[in-house]
């Protein structure tokens, strides 16, 4: 039984988790200091009914999302989260905390970095071809044939893709070209206890800044400009709109989230990339026998609101993409989990009903999920798969890859994009003069042109492969999209991009045999992974490995859904 969720169904999430709790205290408990919370209405009830019981709760709504019933409420009675579950028309509440995060200083994402250190080699680039200085390392534009579509279609300024990410340092000489700072926003205020201290007085930093350095990494490999600097992204001509859902230390709060999720749908943003995941819970569970009450009010509440905010976002012409996770697992078969809740509280293990339990975004309705693979085409012994789950496969890096050839763990075989200047300098890559140093040799490179300098880093995870696919979804809206009468450039139904990105993917069989080791890569058994599927649709691949040319070549056929 497949497990994705549709519209209308319990279904995903993307960050902070809404807690309701049983009650358990007298309703005319003391007041306490002022806290806040999040707070999400039941299905069907009206906006003013639910501030209604939010206020009868003792809560006081400070910002509100009627779109998709979430509210911002402070409270200064103890009992306001037992309160709030106990009414009907609400979901439950939480006190505001972080339990999401993109992945930043990360083993998976940086795993050159460790072996790095002990003098492993650092390589070189794969590619043959490019516009740009740096193109001949992006082994990845090759291989979705982006290098080629471009002379066909580069993408057109009037299809906006979203970054719901940490930022984009919009400084970047090879991001600048195509960012928009009218359409950009900041949903993400610092957090003090998180963040560290602000940056500004308001605490919200500025459109255009970073200070994670992953956005600045996704919006790169999506749209960087051919400028004769630097690199180039899949689609160097769409316009990048920064959607900042997530803390300068990479968590996500569920607010932020659904703000830039109706924030994209109402303003028109063509295509919207996710690359990260869903904590304190690997998996959210209905009613798993190993979560506590509160626990599973807590898994219930996040796929109740984000389903909300993913399908509020389609329905108004949002494309989705979405990284399907690092966990090296069938989403279709899980394996226990003992890293959640990984924030707040203790971890421990939990066995996972498939049929019941949901990793977050990737297996929310619409979300067009992304699995990893390295320069040799093999997937990326980290990345998750399934034939539940998969959509399509794209180049997200494999440090390990060519195991026995000269390539084998070099920085080469991961992805290099664009990175914030600041952040290199903070994780010791880069010294105050701007210099690389001994530690970023090789994994970091530096191109100044007419007195300015950039920086770009290799990374690797699901989180490098969907935004291929976002750039190969937005030349899809460049080139077959029409004229947006109510806002102006492009728009294309998101079942429209999503044929033609599956139908024009290059097929790719399991491989032979179809248990896939990586022992050889140093790896235990629990990495191996079985490949079922047929050479159409696969769990390793999905549809294929997507393909940038295909993709605005080939006549649409707008059939059914895929």
């Amino acid at each position: 039984m497949s497990r994705r969720l549709m519209a209308g169904a319990v279904a995903t999430a993307t960050s902070l988790a809404l807690v309701a709790i049983a009650p358990t205290g007298p309703s005319n408990a003391a007041p306490a200091a002022t806290t806040e919370y999040t707070v999400v209405a039941e299905d069907g009830v009206a906006a003013d009914a639910a501030v209604a019981a939010i206020t009868a709760a003792g809560g006081t709504v400070v910002a509100r999302n009627d779109g998709v019933g979430v509210f911002q409420v402070k409270s200064a009675r103890t009992d306001f989260a037992s309160r709030a579950a106990a009414d009907t028309a609400l979901v439950g509440a939480a006190q505001r905390r972080a339990i999401g995060h993109a992945p930043k200083v990360d083993v998976v994402e940086q795993e050159n970095r460790l072996v790095n250190a002990t003098g492993k080699a650092k390589g070189k680039g794969h590619s043959r071809t490019g516009l740009d200085p740096l193109d001949d390392k992006l082994w990845g534009l090759e291989m979705v044939r982006s290098d080629e579509s471009r002379r066909k279609q580069p993408g057109d300024k009037g299809v906006t893709v979203g970054i719901l990410d940490t930022g984009v340092d919009a400084s970047h000489p090879d991001l600048a070209p195509n960012f928009s700072t009218r359409l950009s926003r900041n949903f993400a205020p610092d957090l003090t206890d998180i963040d560290g201290p602000c940056e500004v007085a308001s605490c919200l930093d500025p459109v255009g800044t970073d200070d994670g350095g992953h956005g600045t990494h996704v919006a790169g490999t999506i749209g960087a400009a051919v400028n004769g600097f630097g690199v180039s992204g899949v689609a160097p001509n769409v316009t990048l709109v920064e959607l900042k859902g997530g803390q300068d230390s990479g968590y996500f709060f569920l607010e932020p989230v659904v703000n830039a999720l109706t924030y994209a749908g109402d303003a028109g943003i063509d295509v919207v990339n996710m690359s990260f995941y869903v904590d304190p819970w690997l998996y959210n569970c209905l009613d798993n026998s190993a979560d506590n009450a509160a626990a599973k009010a807590e898994q219930r509440a996040i796929l109740r609101a984000m389903t909300r905010a993913l399908t509020y976002a389609h329905l108004r012409g949002v494309t989705l993409v979405g990284a399907l996770g690092n966990e090296h697992t069938d989403l279709g078969n899980p394996l226990p989990d003992a890293s959640s809740p990984d924030y707040g509280a203790p971890a421990y293990t939990r066995q996972i009903d498939n049929d019941a339990c949901w990793s977050m975004p990737s297996e929310g309705p619409f979300v067009i999920g992304v699995s990893s693979l390295g320069p040799s085409g093999k997937k990326s012994d980290f990345s998750n798969y399934g034939t539940e789950q998969i959509s399509v496969s794209a180049p997200g890096g494999w440090f390990r890859d060519g195991f026995g050839t000269p390539s084998f763990q070099t920085d080469a075989n991961m992805i290099l994009s664009t990175y914030p200047l600041h952040v290199l300098q903070e994780e010791g890559l880069v010294d105050e003069a701007g210099n690389i140093t001994p530690a970023g040799e090789g994994a970091v490179f530096k191109e100044c042109k007419a007195g300015k300098c950039a920086y770009y880093t290799y990374l690797q995870g699901t989180s490098m492969a969907s935004p291929h696919a976002a750039g190969v979804a937005s030349l899809i809206v460049s080139e077959f999209g029409a004229r947006d009468r109510h806002r102006g450039g492009l728009t294309l139904e998101p079942w429209k991009v999503e044929n033609q990105l599956l139908r024009t993917a290059a097929e790719h069989a399991c491989p032979e045999p179809r248990l896939q080791t990586y022992t050889n890569e140093g790896r235990p058994a629990e990495f191996n992974a079985t490949c079922e599927g047929g050479t159409n649709f696969n769990g390793f691949y999905g549809y294929g490995v997507v393909d940038a040319y295909a993709a605005v070549t080939a006549n649409p056929r707008w059939g059914a859904r895929p």
